[in-house]
């Protein structure tokens, strides 16, 4: 007897047809549910970044001498510091400095090594030389030296901050920028354009800038989280945006340290909101270098494609 197949048969392991960011949420939570949390707490440090004024009971700065040093009440929910200021509204605006600076000087730093590593990878020759080894310089100085040595000449202030730590990062940064660059050009439909006589500037935003967007985004995620503690660190050292700003790093230094076993919540607090911060973009971006870079997710992923078994009619 004849064998007959279901016209539906190829159509067994179909991929399932969804948007570029629902299915990366969906892999998100479904392979890296670490990750999903960490993606929940920038979430949330993003939104109480943005809505801070709704979200805060006092101002930032709202002084209160008689509420000075008061444990964490019903009225005061964590407790006040020594001038009688209302802590958790500084956490909270104290979150939209971490958000400002880590976002405006992360994307300042993603442009400057983006701009120094594609066209150093693209170009090479003398050129690639000489700008590699002026970034071989730059990196063999410790990175809170330069810090320190830049806010000198500048001064404190948070525009300031984010200048230079675009420069510190974006410098440095490069060079992971300049090796995917290196590795796209190599590709063979590069080489067709430039054999087509496309200009390069065309080259370098239409073929090698989008297979080049994987390593960018995962470089943006890790960096806002080392931005953020870096801006915390020049706070604490007295070099970083200064009071009354409520910045988390300012927060543990200076008054944070002379009242810590008097009121530690002073200290705990802003730590402690620093440490979860840090700790969720960091595995937030973990979790994305994990989902974006092909070599590691292994092709469309696990829940990519849909495992239907049809019977097939005899």
């Amino acid at each position: 007897m004849a064998e007959t197949v279901s016209l539906d048969s190829e159509h067994a392991f179909a991929p399932i047809r969804r948007g570029f960011l629902a299915d990366f949420f969906i892999r998100l939570f479904k392979e890296k549910p670490l990750g999903a949390v960490g993606g929940i707490i920038c979430l949330i440090l993003l939104l109480t970044g943005i809505f801070a004024d709704f979200l805060a009971p006092y101002g930032y700065n709202e002084i209160n001498p008689m509420e000075a040093l008061k444990p964490p009440s019903a009225r005061y929910w964590l407790g006040t510091d020594n001038l009688g200021r209302d802590i958790l509204s500084r956490i909270i605006y104290g979150a939209r400095l971490s958000v400002i600076v880590g976002f405006a000087a992360t994307a300042l730093s993603i442009l400057l090594s983006t701009l120094i590593g594609i066209t150093t990878g693209y170009f090479g020759g003398k050129f690639d030389l000489i700008v590699q080894r002026f970034v071989d310089g730059w990196m063999i100085f410790p990175g809170l030296v330069i810090l320190i040595v830049a806010v000198s000449i500048v001064g404190p202030g948070m525009w300031q901050i984010i200048v230079v730590l675009a420069l510190q990062f974006g410098i440095a940064g490069s060079r992971i920028i300049r090796g995917s660059t290196i590795a796209a050009r190599e590709n063979m439909y590069v080489r067709a354009a430039e054999a087509l006589g496309a200009s390069t500037l065309r080259i370098l935003m239409r073929h090698i800038l989008p297979n080049i967007m994987a390593p960018i985004i995962i470089l943006f995620t890790t960096r806002i989280a080392a931005v953020i503690l870096s801006e915390a660190t020049l706070s604490f050292l007295g070099l970083g945006i200064p009071p009354p700003a409520p910045s988390w790093g300012g927060m543990l230094s200076g008054t944070g340290r002379q009242y810590m076993l008097i009121a530690p919540n002073m200290a705990l607090i802003p730590g402690l909101c620093l440490t979860i911060v840090v700790y969720g973009i960091n595995i937030f971006g973990d979790a994305m270098r994990d989902l974006l870079d092909p070599r590691l997710r292994g092709g469309g992923g696990r829940y990519s494609l849909t495992k239907k078994r049809k019977k097939v009619e005899k």
